[in-house]
Protein backbone atom coordinates (compact mmCIF):
# COMPACT_ATOMS: atom_id res chain seq x y z
CA UNK A 1 0.00 0.00 0.00
CA UNK A 2 1.60 3.18 -0.91
CA UNK A 3 2.31 5.49 2.03
CA UNK A 4 -0.06 8.24 3.21
CA UNK A 5 -0.76 10.20 0.15
CA UNK A 6 -2.24 13.81 0.13
CA UNK A 7 -4.64 13.80 -3.37
CA UNK A 8 -6.13 16.58 -5.30
CA UNK A 9 -9.06 15.61 -7.58
CA UNK A 10 -10.84 18.31 -9.69
CA UNK A 11 -13.18 16.71 -11.27
CA UNK A 12 -16.67 17.08 -13.93
CA UNK A 13 -18.83 16.47 -10.64
CA UNK A 14 -19.12 13.90 -7.35
CA UNK A 15 -21.90 16.09 -5.98
CA UNK A 16 -24.20 14.56 -9.05
CA UNK A 17 -25.01 11.95 -10.87
CA UNK A 18 -27.43 13.39 -12.95
CA UNK A 19 -26.64 12.79 -16.52
CA UNK A 20 -22.85 11.86 -15.76
CA UNK A 21 -21.29 8.58 -15.22
CA UNK A 22 -18.37 10.78 -13.52
CA UNK A 23 -20.17 10.92 -10.42
CA UNK A 24 -20.30 7.37 -9.81
CA UNK A 25 -16.77 6.63 -10.68
CA UNK A 26 -15.25 9.28 -8.29
CA UNK A 27 -17.75 8.20 -5.32
CA UNK A 28 -16.37 4.48 -6.20
CA UNK A 29 -12.51 5.56 -6.81
CA UNK A 30 -11.83 7.81 -4.13
CA UNK A 31 -14.02 6.54 -1.22
CA UNK A 32 -11.68 3.96 -1.81
CA UNK A 33 -8.59 6.04 -1.42
CA UNK A 34 -9.75 7.48 1.18
CA UNK A 35 -10.18 4.39 3.26
CA UNK A 36 -6.90 3.21 2.64
CA UNK A 37 -5.40 6.28 4.79
CA UNK A 38 -4.91 9.03 2.04
CA UNK A 39 -6.36 12.45 2.51
CA UNK A 40 -8.76 13.19 -0.79
CA UNK A 41 -10.04 16.49 -1.43
CA UNK A 42 -12.23 16.75 -4.14
CA UNK A 43 -12.81 20.20 -5.90
CA UNK A 44 -16.08 20.77 -8.61
CA UNK A 45 -17.06 23.48 -10.48
CA UNK A 46 -20.03 25.12 -8.86
CA UNK A 47 -22.82 24.82 -12.44
CA UNK A 48 -26.29 25.04 -12.19
CA UNK A 49 -27.71 22.10 -13.43
CA UNK A 50 -25.86 19.83 -10.90
CA UNK A 51 -26.56 22.00 -8.09
CA UNK A 52 -30.19 21.46 -8.31
CA UNK A 53 -29.45 17.75 -8.62
CA UNK A 54 -27.20 16.85 -5.68
CA UNK A 55 -27.56 13.46 -4.30
CA UNK A 56 -24.58 13.22 -2.48
CA UNK A 57 -25.26 12.69 0.97
CA UNK A 58 -23.43 12.58 4.26
CA UNK A 59 -20.56 11.22 2.64
CA UNK A 60 -17.34 12.38 4.93
CA UNK A 61 -14.98 9.86 3.44
CA UNK A 62 -13.61 12.66 0.82
CA UNK A 63 -13.71 16.09 1.60
CA UNK A 64 -15.55 18.07 -1.40
CA UNK A 65 -15.54 21.93 -2.10
CA UNK A 66 -16.70 23.83 -4.94
CA UNK A 67 -15.53 26.86 -7.16
CA UNK A 68 -16.93 29.38 -8.96
CA UNK A 69 -14.39 29.89 -12.05
CA UNK A 70 -10.63 29.87 -12.57
CA UNK A 71 -9.92 32.77 -11.12
CA UNK A 72 -11.47 31.46 -7.73
CA UNK A 73 -10.10 28.08 -8.02
CA UNK A 74 -6.52 30.09 -7.96
CA UNK A 75 -7.41 31.81 -5.12
CA UNK A 76 -9.06 29.20 -2.92
CA UNK A 77 -7.04 26.23 -3.49
CA UNK A 78 -3.55 27.25 -4.94
CA UNK A 79 -1.70 26.16 -1.35
CA UNK A 80 -3.68 22.93 -1.63
CA UNK A 81 -2.76 22.16 -5.15
CA UNK A 82 0.73 23.35 -3.96
CA UNK A 83 1.21 21.20 -0.57
CA UNK A 84 -0.55 17.79 -2.44
CA UNK A 85 1.76 14.52 -3.29
CA UNK A 86 -1.13 13.91 -6.35
CA UNK A 87 -3.11 15.97 -8.47
CA UNK A 88 -5.66 14.78 -11.00
CA UNK A 89 -7.45 17.01 -13.39
CA UNK A 90 -10.44 14.81 -15.11
CA UNK A 91 -11.46 14.98 -18.36
CA UNK A 92 -14.81 17.60 -19.30
CA UNK A 93 -13.92 19.62 -16.59
CA UNK A 94 -15.06 22.94 -17.18
CA UNK A 95 -12.41 25.25 -19.09
CA UNK A 96 -10.03 21.95 -18.68
CA UNK A 97 -6.98 22.64 -20.39
CA UNK A 98 -6.66 25.92 -18.95
CA UNK A 99 -7.75 24.34 -15.32
CA UNK A 100 -4.42 21.71 -16.54
CA UNK A 101 -2.07 24.57 -17.06
CA UNK A 102 -2.46 26.41 -14.02
CA UNK A 103 -2.08 23.02 -11.87
CA UNK A 104 0.46 22.45 -13.85
CA UNK A 105 2.46 26.07 -12.64
CA UNK A 106 1.59 25.50 -9.37
CA UNK A 107 1.48 21.92 -8.45
CA UNK A 108 4.96 20.14 -6.74
CA UNK A 109 4.00 16.48 -6.52
CA UNK A 110 2.70 13.90 -9.32
CA UNK A 111 0.35 15.53 -12.20
CA UNK A 112 -2.21 13.15 -14.02
CA UNK A 113 -5.11 13.35 -16.31
CA UNK A 114 -7.65 10.80 -15.81
CA UNK A 115 -9.58 10.33 -18.87
CA UNK A 116 -13.36 9.52 -18.24
CA UNK A 117 -14.25 10.12 -22.17
CA UNK A 118 -11.25 8.39 -23.58
CA UNK A 119 -12.73 7.73 -27.02
CA UNK A 120 -14.03 11.32 -27.21
CA UNK A 121 -11.02 12.55 -26.59
CA UNK A 122 -9.14 10.20 -29.20
CA UNK A 123 -11.42 11.26 -31.69
CA UNK A 124 -11.00 14.76 -31.24
CA UNK A 125 -7.36 15.17 -30.90
CA UNK A 126 -6.24 12.42 -33.48
CA UNK A 127 -8.39 14.57 -36.14
CA UNK A 128 -6.77 17.68 -34.39
CA UNK A 129 -10.10 19.17 -33.52
CA UNK A 130 -10.39 21.17 -30.26
CA UNK A 131 -11.05 19.52 -27.22
CA UNK A 132 -11.39 22.42 -24.35
CA UNK A 133 -10.74 20.32 -21.40
CA UNK A 134 -7.12 18.95 -23.04
CA UNK A 135 -5.17 20.04 -25.59
CA UNK A 136 -3.08 17.14 -27.54
CA UNK A 137 0.29 18.68 -25.80
CA UNK A 138 -0.97 18.66 -22.20
CA UNK A 139 -1.11 14.51 -22.36
CA UNK A 140 2.95 15.20 -22.74
CA UNK A 141 3.37 18.06 -19.73
CA UNK A 142 1.74 15.64 -17.53
CA UNK A 143 3.24 12.92 -15.52
CA UNK A 144 0.84 10.15 -16.42
CA UNK A 145 -2.16 10.22 -18.48
CA UNK A 146 -5.14 7.48 -16.94
CA UNK A 147 -7.62 5.92 -19.30
CA UNK A 148 -11.17 4.83 -19.10
CA UNK A 149 -10.40 2.59 -22.04
CA UNK A 150 -7.46 0.04 -21.73
CA UNK A 151 -6.80 -1.63 -24.96
CA UNK A 152 -5.25 0.04 -28.47
CA UNK A 153 -6.86 3.26 -26.42
CA UNK A 154 -2.97 3.16 -24.29
CA UNK A 155 -1.12 2.89 -27.59
CA UNK A 156 -3.05 5.71 -29.61
CA UNK A 157 -2.49 8.04 -26.26
CA UNK A 158 1.24 7.56 -26.58
CA UNK A 159 1.10 8.18 -30.18
CA UNK A 160 -0.46 11.40 -29.15
CA UNK A 161 1.97 12.50 -26.83
CA UNK A 162 1.34 11.65 -23.59
CA UNK A 163 4.66 10.29 -21.71
CA UNK A 164 2.82 7.37 -19.94
CA UNK A 165 -0.54 6.01 -20.36
CA UNK A 166 -2.33 3.10 -18.17
CA UNK A 167 -6.19 1.75 -17.93
CA UNK A 168 -7.80 3.01 -14.93
CA UNK A 169 -11.23 1.69 -16.15
CA UNK A 170 -14.18 2.38 -13.83
CA UNK A 171 -15.13 0.34 -10.70
CA UNK A 172 -17.89 -0.49 -8.87
CA UNK A 173 -18.55 0.26 -4.67
CA UNK A 174 -19.96 -3.43 -3.38
CA UNK A 175 -21.00 -1.45 -0.25
CA UNK A 176 -23.37 0.54 -2.61
CA UNK A 177 -24.40 -2.04 -5.10
CA UNK A 178 -25.36 -5.37 -3.78
CA UNK A 179 -28.04 -7.88 -3.97
CA UNK A 180 -31.27 -6.52 -1.76
CA UNK A 181 -34.59 -8.38 -1.36
CA UNK A 182 -36.87 -6.69 -4.06
CA UNK A 183 -39.68 -7.95 -5.71
CA UNK A 184 -39.54 -9.08 -9.34
CA UNK A 185 -41.15 -5.94 -11.11
CA UNK A 186 -39.77 -6.10 -15.24
CA UNK A 187 -38.67 -8.57 -17.19
CA UNK A 188 -36.22 -6.60 -18.49
CA UNK A 189 -34.97 -2.99 -17.74
CA UNK A 190 -32.58 -0.54 -18.63
CA UNK A 191 -30.73 2.22 -16.88
CA UNK A 192 -28.88 5.29 -18.85
CA UNK A 193 -29.13 8.46 -19.54
CA UNK A 194 -30.29 9.40 -22.73
CA UNK A 195 -28.04 9.62 -25.89
CA UNK A 196 -28.74 9.95 -29.60
CA UNK A 197 -26.20 7.56 -30.45
CA UNK A 198 -27.47 5.02 -28.21
CA UNK A 199 -31.24 5.62 -28.72
CA UNK A 200 -31.43 3.20 -31.73
CA UNK A 201 -29.84 0.13 -29.40
CA UNK A 202 -32.81 1.06 -27.12
CA UNK A 203 -35.13 0.87 -29.39
CA UNK A 204 -34.04 -2.38 -31.10
CA UNK A 205 -33.10 -4.45 -28.03
CA UNK A 206 -35.77 -2.68 -25.09
CA UNK A 207 -38.69 -1.33 -26.74
CA UNK A 208 -39.11 -3.40 -29.96
CA UNK A 209 -38.94 -6.44 -27.27
CA UNK A 210 -41.94 -4.93 -25.47
CA UNK A 211 -43.58 -4.27 -28.74
CA UNK A 212 -43.36 -7.90 -29.49
CA UNK A 213 -43.71 -9.00 -25.63
CA UNK A 214 -47.16 -7.59 -24.77
CA UNK A 215 -47.32 -9.62 -21.47
CA UNK A 216 -44.19 -9.02 -20.41
CA UNK A 217 -42.91 -5.66 -17.99
CA UNK A 218 -40.00 -3.17 -19.08
CA UNK A 219 -38.53 -0.54 -17.96
CA UNK A 220 -36.39 2.30 -19.08
CA UNK A 221 -34.64 4.86 -16.10
CA UNK A 222 -32.60 7.90 -16.25
CA UNK A 223 -33.18 11.80 -17.71
CA UNK A 224 -33.16 13.48 -20.95
CA UNK A 225 -35.44 11.50 -22.97
CA UNK A 226 -37.25 13.52 -25.06
CA UNK A 227 -41.02 13.58 -25.39
CA UNK A 228 -41.10 12.38 -28.94
CA UNK A 229 -40.33 8.92 -28.01
CA UNK A 230 -43.25 6.70 -28.62
CA UNK A 231 -43.48 4.32 -25.63
CA UNK A 232 -45.08 1.16 -25.43
CA UNK A 233 -47.57 0.59 -22.35
CA UNK A 234 -46.01 -2.25 -20.84
CA UNK A 235 -42.48 0.45 -20.63
CA UNK A 236 -42.37 2.03 -17.11
CA UNK A 237 -40.71 5.37 -17.15
CA UNK A 238 -38.65 5.74 -14.28
CA UNK A 239 -36.85 9.33 -14.45
CA UNK A 240 -33.28 9.67 -12.66
CA UNK A 241 -32.27 7.58 -10.29
CA UNK A 242 -29.36 8.27 -7.39
CA UNK A 243 -27.17 6.22 -6.84
CA UNK A 244 -28.27 4.37 -3.96
CA UNK A 245 -31.12 3.60 -5.81
CA UNK A 246 -29.73 1.61 -8.34
CA UNK A 247 -29.57 -1.85 -6.57
CA UNK A 248 -33.49 -1.44 -6.30
CA UNK A 249 -33.93 -1.25 -9.78
CA UNK A 250 -31.41 -3.73 -11.15
CA UNK A 251 -33.00 -6.51 -8.27
CA UNK A 252 -36.35 -5.49 -9.64
CA UNK A 253 -35.71 -6.99 -13.16
CA UNK A 254 -35.23 -10.62 -14.11
CA UNK A 255 -32.47 -9.24 -16.66
CA UNK A 256 -31.26 -5.90 -17.30
CA UNK A 257 -29.70 -4.41 -20.72
CA UNK A 258 -26.54 -2.88 -21.08
CA UNK A 259 -25.54 -0.68 -23.82
CA UNK A 260 -22.78 1.41 -24.51
CA UNK A 261 -22.06 4.64 -26.75
CA UNK A 262 -21.10 4.21 -29.92
CA UNK A 263 -17.55 5.75 -29.49
CA UNK A 264 -17.07 3.25 -26.94
CA UNK A 265 -18.16 0.34 -28.97
CA UNK A 266 -16.22 1.38 -32.01
CA UNK A 267 -12.61 1.53 -29.59
CA UNK A 268 -13.63 -1.21 -27.59
CA UNK A 269 -11.85 -2.14 -24.11
CA UNK A 270 -14.39 0.49 -22.68
CA UNK A 271 -17.10 -0.44 -19.94
CA UNK A 272 -19.26 1.46 -18.01
CA UNK A 273 -20.01 2.09 -15.28
CA UNK A 274 -23.59 0.49 -15.13
CA UNK A 275 -21.90 -2.80 -16.73
CA UNK A 276 -20.45 -2.95 -13.26
CA UNK A 277 -22.90 -2.26 -10.84
CA UNK A 278 -25.34 -4.41 -12.26
CA UNK A 279 -23.05 -7.10 -12.23
CA UNK A 280 -22.19 -6.40 -8.23
CA UNK A 281 -25.78 -6.51 -7.54
CA UNK A 282 -25.67 -9.98 -8.88
CA UNK A 283 -27.99 -9.33 -12.39
CA UNK A 284 -28.24 -11.08 -15.18
CA UNK A 285 -26.90 -8.63 -17.93
CA UNK A 286 -27.84 -8.71 -21.43
CA UNK A 287 -25.01 -6.55 -23.32
CA UNK A 288 -24.29 -5.34 -26.77
CA UNK A 289 -21.50 -6.70 -27.76
CA UNK A 290 -18.03 -4.91 -28.50
CA UNK A 291 -14.04 -5.61 -28.62
CA UNK A 292 -12.67 -6.55 -25.53
CA UNK A 293 -15.74 -7.42 -23.45
CA UNK A 294 -14.00 -10.66 -23.35
CA UNK A 295 -11.54 -9.20 -20.94
CA UNK A 296 -14.09 -8.17 -18.79
CA UNK A 297 -16.79 -11.01 -18.58
CA UNK A 298 -17.01 -14.05 -19.89
CA UNK A 299 -19.77 -14.55 -22.56
CA UNK A 300 -22.97 -16.71 -22.30
CA UNK A 301 -21.34 -17.59 -18.82
CA UNK A 302 -21.15 -14.41 -16.75
CA UNK A 303 -23.07 -12.44 -19.51
CA UNK A 304 -24.99 -12.29 -22.17
CA UNK A 305 -24.15 -10.76 -25.68
CA UNK A 306 -27.19 -9.39 -27.95
CA UNK A 307 -27.50 -8.08 -31.53
CA UNK A 308 -31.00 -8.11 -32.10
CA UNK A 309 -34.48 -8.17 -30.57
CA UNK A 310 -34.91 -12.28 -31.36
CA UNK A 311 -31.73 -12.43 -29.21
CA UNK A 312 -33.38 -10.40 -26.33
CA UNK A 313 -36.54 -12.60 -26.43
CA UNK A 314 -34.33 -15.59 -26.56
CA UNK A 315 -33.16 -14.89 -23.56
CA UNK A 316 -36.13 -13.78 -21.65
CA UNK A 317 -37.45 -17.58 -21.41
CA UNK A 318 -34.19 -18.89 -19.78
CA UNK A 319 -35.16 -20.87 -16.79
CA UNK A 320 -34.85 -18.26 -13.74
CA UNK A 321 -32.29 -20.88 -11.97
CA UNK A 322 -29.98 -20.38 -15.14
CA UNK A 323 -30.71 -16.76 -15.01
CA UNK A 324 -29.37 -16.40 -11.14
CA UNK A 325 -26.37 -18.62 -11.93
CA UNK A 326 -25.03 -15.91 -14.57
CA UNK A 327 -25.84 -13.30 -12.42
CA UNK A 328 -24.06 -14.85 -9.39
CA UNK A 329 -21.52 -15.42 -12.03
CA UNK A 330 -21.12 -11.84 -13.10
CA UNK A 331 -21.25 -10.88 -9.68
CA UNK A 332 -18.32 -13.14 -8.29
CA UNK A 333 -16.39 -11.92 -11.18
CA UNK A 334 -16.75 -8.17 -9.81
CA UNK A 335 -15.73 -8.69 -6.80
CA UNK A 336 -12.51 -10.41 -7.73
CA UNK A 337 -11.83 -7.81 -10.58
CA UNK A 338 -13.04 -4.81 -10.83
CA UNK A 339 -14.52 -3.37 -7.50
CA UNK A 340 -13.34 -0.12 -6.28
CA UNK A 341 -10.48 -1.27 -3.83
CA UNK A 342 -8.98 -3.18 -7.18
CA UNK A 343 -9.00 0.57 -8.53
CA UNK A 344 -7.33 2.41 -5.89
CA UNK A 345 -4.42 0.01 -5.74
CA UNK A 346 -3.89 0.08 -9.17
CA UNK A 347 -3.88 3.83 -8.69
CA UNK A 348 -1.28 3.44 -5.86
CA UNK A 349 1.06 1.71 -8.13
CA UNK A 350 1.23 3.89 -10.77
CA UNK A 351 1.54 7.26 -8.32
CA UNK A 352 4.42 5.37 -6.83
CA UNK A 353 5.71 5.03 -10.46
CA UNK A 354 5.61 8.39 -11.57
CA UNK A 355 7.03 9.83 -8.10
CA UNK A 356 9.80 7.03 -8.47
CA UNK A 357 10.58 8.84 -11.90
CA UNK A 358 9.94 12.02 -10.38
CA UNK A 359 13.12 11.51 -7.44
CA UNK A 360 15.12 9.44 -9.96
CA UNK A 361 14.97 12.97 -12.21
CA UNK A 362 15.72 15.40 -9.21
CA UNK A 363 18.58 12.99 -8.37
CA UNK A 364 20.13 12.76 -11.93
CA UNK A 365 19.79 17.10 -11.41
CA UNK A 366 21.90 17.30 -7.88
CA UNK A 367 24.71 14.80 -9.64
CA UNK A 368 25.02 16.89 -12.97
CA UNK A 369 27.78 19.53 -12.97
CA UNK A 370 26.34 23.06 -12.87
Amino acid sequence: MLTHRHVVVIGLSISSSWGNGHATTYRSLLGALARRGHDVLFLERDVPWYAAHRDLRDWDSVRVAFYDSLDDLGRQYRSAIQAADVVIVGSFVPEGAAVLDWVRRNANGVLMFYDIDTPTTLSRLEADQSCEYVRRDQLGLVDTVLSFAAGTALDRLTSLGARRAHALCCSVDPCVHLPVNEPTRWDLGYLGTYAADRQAAVERLLLGVARQRVTGRFAVAGPMYPDTIDWPANVDRVDHLPPLAHAAFFCGQRFTLNLTRADMRRLGHSPSVRLFEAAACGAAIISDAWDGLEDFFEPYVEILPASSAADVLQYLDISDAERRTIGQRARDRVLSAHTSEHRAVELEAYVAEAMGLHDLARARMAASPE
